[in-house]
């Protein structure tokens, strides 16, 4: 069966407002959007305009009794200026909200026909999504948006997530893209680190992981990748990264960080990846189309350290015989261990992150001593 062709039409064909804001409203109806959507919208513009009403109603009753106040005239027109720039900013802020939900409604239109067109479902949130990678078990309001699902032939999700970590003042919201591949056998714990998007501090992933579970592998792919395996599993490794399947991460991951963990895979990038760009959605698809010919061979590996099958005793005898084999000789298939990771094998270590804290507070104490004048003090010396 002949793969249809990437088809980005959708994304960037005209779409008539009314059409898209009946589209939205369908949506809602139907339950596949959330009607806290339009609550939303509807609820920021009426707080923004009963605000600023409050405002000029304040304002303007202090102009029709100002001179039981003692208000001078430079005062009532200072007033009147003050209302005319709040009621611009009124109308501004509203125009704004209503442009940024009609706009929702056309993007909602845009991305499910772009799911259909290339046979992908598209779902418009999911909260707290089940995915067993690193980025959706941290913080809080972990919200997964504008999801394009597609089954065959396998299951590949794409989406834009966040989650916020922290209160108050410190609070502060964290924004991936991610592909959700669903492999056909659960692997080691796996993490490939792209070195394209660290920084000085290190890493820009979530987590750090104990530097002893780091393998060196042949080639330029450390130059690429840190690869993180839990320790004993360093021959699972080499097995899964062979020299062809290293060289299609480098020519098409290389600024990705990647998770095998379970039975997926995941691709982490800190920017949306469900977008209305077609050049993202054909980077993303040629990302997945170069590693989805190589996960076959991935779901022939077995961990060792599973009890294996009895191979041995009545019943074995019995279904070779049945087989044509020598009863002393069970089939090869027997042989190996059933699907699945021995516990050890099953999550990485986490490790602190001293180095980033180390140079995060240096950085501190020498911002607190610029604005307190000490440094200053010292070099006038």
């Amino acid at each position: 069966m002949s793969t249809p062709a990437f088809d980005a039409r959708p994304l960037t064909d005209p779409v008539d407002g009314a059409t898209a804001r009946a589209y939205r409203t369908k949506l809602i109806e139907t339950g596949r959007a959330p009607r806290t959507a339009g609550w939303a919208a509807g609820c920021l513009i009426v707080g923004v305009v009963g605000v600023f009403g409050l405002v000029v109603v304040n304002l303007i009753f202090r102009l029709v009794f100002a001179p039981f106040f003692e208000v001078s005239s430079s005062d009532g027109a200072g007033s009147i200026a003050i209302i005319v720039v709040l009621a611009l900013i009124a109308a501004g802020v509203t125009a704004l909200i209503v442009k940024a939900y009609r706009n929702g409604g056309v993007r909602w239109y845009r991305l499910d026909h772009f799911a259909r067109a290339n046979g992908m479902t598209w779902f418009p949130q999911a909260s707290d999504p089940p995915l067993p990678g690193m980025i959706f078990s941290i913080g809080s309001s972990r919200t997964a948006t504008d999801i394009l699902r597609g089954e065959q032939p396998r299951m590949v999700e794409f989406g834009n997530y966040r989650y916020t970590t922290g209160s108050g003042k410190n609070r502060t919201t964290h924004r991936w893209g991610y592909v959700a591949i669903r492999l056909g056998t659960p692997l080691p714990h796996i993490v490939l680190d792209a070195e394209g998007n660290n920084t000085f501090l290190g890493t820009n992933l979530p987590q750090s992981f104990d530097r002893h579970q780091r393998l060196s592998l042949e080639g330029d792919f450390d130059r690429y990748f840190s690869l993180y395996c839990p320790q004993g599993y360093e021959q699972d490794a080499l097995y899964l990264f062979t020299p062809d399947i290293m060289a299609r991460f480098i020519d098409n991951a290389a600024q990705l960080d990647v998770e095998i963990v379970d039975d997926w895979l995941f691709l982490y990038g800190k920017r949306d990846f469900s977008t209305l760009d077609p050049r993202t959605w054909g980077w993303l698809f040629s990302v997945v189309g170069a590693l989805m010919d190589k996960l076959a061979q991935w779901e022939r590996w077995r961990d060792d350290r599973l009890t294996m099958p009895a191979a041995a005793g009545p019943a074995s005898a019995s279904a070779s015989s049945v087989a044509g084999a020598l009863p002393f000789t069970p089939p090869v298939e027997a042989l190996r261990p059933p699907p699945g990771v021995a516990p050890g094998g099953r999550r990485l270590k986490t490790a602190v992150p001293w180095a980033t804290i180390l140079i995060g507070g240096a950085v501190v104490v020498v911002w607190i001593a610029l604005q307190s004048g000490v440094m200053d003090a010292l070099f006038s010396r």
